[in-house]
């Protein structure tokens, strides 16, 4: 691959029946391009938990994706409530998913964790009543 590719996907808030589509089509996307299964499942696994995120906590918001030979760099920016506490929410298990979030499998605490974890780099920045950046980037090689 030798060009850059940009991808851009609209969340919407609190659709659960439509959370999972950005990531997987991305996912698709990784596949045929024919970057390693490593890369593709941790571009996948990083961005479902971010895009899970943004509809349980974020009221939707934006995906973009550029793919480059070098790397799958995400950004995902939401204008919901915000983080309160970075540190806290990046704990495994901590959560303000709501109960009927929670009843339908979601909001476990996992979500920021398992996008640090399956991700190169990872930058949150968020602003209390404004909303929430993260900045990620798998490495292709």
């Amino acid at each position: 691959m030798s060009d850059t590719i940009n991808l851009t996907y609209d969340v919407p808030g609190d659709d659960f029946t439509r959370a999972g589509e950005a990531s997987s089509d991305v996912k698709g996307v990784l596949k045929k391009l024919g970057l390693s299964p490593q890369v593709v499942r941790k571009v996948a696994i990083a961005m479902y938990e971010g895009e899970i995120n943004m509809v349980i906590h974020g009221g939707g918001g934006q995906i973009t994706v550029e793919v480059t030979p070098d790397a799958v760099t995400m950004r995902l920016v939401d204008h919901g409530p915000g983080i309160r506490d970075i540190s806290l929410a990046m704990q495994e298990g901590w959560s303000t998913a709501p109960e009927e979030v929670r009843n339908l499998g979601f909001g476990a605490g996992m979500g920021l964790p398992n996008m640090k974890k399956y991700s190169d780099e990872m930058e949150v920045v968020s602003e209390v009543g404004v909303g929430t950046t993260v900045n990620m980037k798998v490495y292709v090689a």
